[in-house]
């Protein structure tokens, strides 16, 4: 790969990666606003997706976060050492990924489809943050930011473990991350 088109792909991956989370808590967060009836302790944010201009934003914001998070995740592959762990977690967000897009394809009125992409993303996105991490912790000069990625995945781990009255916040917690 020349060397342009390798800037070009890191740079594109890079805005990507800081508009992702903008543009699908954006949305997400206008889905909320149109739906009154929404509660954080009593309700799934997939709830968003069933009706209403509320669903089109909230379907919206998962399929367009799914097709940038695969983006960044192939500029990201260009940045990130050689190895397995490295290759395996890129593997796993662009799965990830795919699973977020899936969720927002298949909303809940899709049936049991829904839960089983749902529960992938909840469960692909924080080991594929854990591997990332790891791989740069083995490099001195992403240590820090590997250190950052395997906190990360653990927080976005970790919330699931607390009980909670609905899933709206771990599920906003963990996506966060």
């Amino acid at each position: 790969m020349s060397d342009l088109k390798r800037i070009v792909i890191v740079r594109l991956a890079g805005f990507c990666g800081l508009t992702t989370p903008v543009i699908v808590f954006t949305l997400i967060a206008l889905s909320i606003f149109y739906s009154t009836w929404f509660s954080w302790t009593a309700n799934a944010l997939s709830d968003l997706g069933v009706h209403g201009i509320a669903a089109i934003l909230f379907n919206s914001s998962l399929i367009i976060g799914g097709v940038l998070t695969v983006t960044f995740a192939i500029g990201l592959r260009e940045t990130m050492p050689r190895g397995i762990l490295a290759r395996a977690g890129i593997l796993l967000l662009i799965l990830a990924a795919a699973a977020l897009f899936a969720i927002g394809l298949f909303p809940e009125t899709a049936g049991a489809i829904h839960f089983y992409v749902s529960v992938s993303f909840f469960t692909l996105f924080p080991i594929s943050l854990f591997l990332i991490g790891a791989a740069m912790i083995r490099h001195p000069r992403m240590k820090r930011l590997g250190v950052l990625a395997v906190l990360a995945g653990l927080a976005a781990a970790a919330v699931w473990a607390l009980p909670w009255t609905s899933t709206a916040i771990p599920e906003a917690v963990s996506s966060l991350a």
